[in-house]
């Protein structure tokens, strides 16, 4: 089987450097805040904390399946993946993407039941309806990447394996092909509306109705409390898709160009970094347990 040449940035290698250090320093705080994240106090059992649980499971393993190919290749002029590699690159990293776009939505939709049906709230986010709602979360992401993956990888490409991108990705294997991509470039196009576009207008839908609640409250303190409870998620979802879309929804012959590859680098590796900090530190429940965590270990 051939390897695959990932060009990544090669053409800044006085980059290169500076990138391994920021890449390797956001991954090892990734993986130190989401198992802080994963030592929290376990009465924290409310739905929302359910969802975060997977949020980090989704941004641990979605960095994992990134990072160290892509600081083995910074680290020196060998810029290669295996084959096998790529494939499971390419599956791993689409399906947990396509999660993760979902899994805000659904976040979304239970920030919304919060402030929207307090009285009923319990009653609505049910634990049946939370591990439903995770888990069509999951497996539309496993479907997408089942189906994107398998029609890219099938692709001929006559001996072509330079993927001008620093890891295995939709976008760029499908430009390796060596015969017509306008129907996977449509096909593409149609899986970013479902899994990008679609999640985005029911945050965006939700977030609605709850700024239409709040605002026939006109208090103060519902706004405080509407931020508060909603704050740490728009951050999140504004750093996802606004670096996200950026990178699926363009036109086609821009993709390649550095800066679509720098886009790519905030939404895989920046990104996953900051979504624990910004509920760790935006939220008073976890730091509150966060500091009985650290009272508990000091105290042992």
């Amino acid at each position: 089987m051939v390897n695959f040449i990932l060009l990544g940035f090669s053409d800044q290698p006085q980059l290169e450097v500076l990138l391994f250090v920021v890449v390797l320093i956001s991954y090892l705080l990734t993986l130190l805040v989401i198992i802080l994240i994963a030592s929290i106090d376990p009465n924290l059992k409310t739905p929302m904390y359910f969802f975060l649980t997977h949020l980090s499971l989704v941004d641990i393993c979605f960095t994992t399946s990134i990072v160290p190919q892509l600081l083995w290749n910074l680290r020196g002029p060998a810029k290669t993946i295996t084959a096998l590699g790529c494939a499971v690159q390419l599956y791993v990293s689409l399906a947990l993407g396509s999660t993760e776009c979902v899994l805000l939505a659904v976040m979304a939709f239970d920030r919304h039941a919060a402030i929207c049906k307090p009285l009923h709230y319990a009653a609505v986010m049910n634990p049946r309806l939370c591990q439903a709602l995770a888990g069509v979360a999951w497996l539309s992401g496993v479907g997408n990447a089942l189906i994107q993956s398998t029609v890219t990888l099938w692709l001929p490409r006559c001996g072509h394996r330079r993927l001008h991108h620093f890891f295995c990705e939709v976008p760029s294997m499908i430009k390796l092909a060596c015969v017509d991509i306008h129907t996977n470039e449509v096909q593409l196009f149609i899986a970013s509306l479902v899994l990008l576009l679609l999640p985005l207008a029911l945050i965006l839908t939700s977030y609605g109705h709850i700024v239409k609640a709040v605002t026939r409250i006109k208090s103060v303190q519902a706004w405080r409390k509407a931020l508060g409870t909603c704050g740490s998620h728009v951050m999140v979802v504004s750093l996802f898709y606004g670096t996200i879309t950026a990178v699926y929804i363009q036109p086609n012959s821009s993709y390649a160009h550095t800066s679509g590859k720098f886009i790519s680098l905030i939404y895989t590796v920046l990104t996953p970094t900051l979504n624990p900090l910004i509920y760790t530190l935006r939220n008073k429940d976890v730091k509150g347990a966060m500091r009985r965590l650290f009272r508990r270990d000091l105290g042992s």
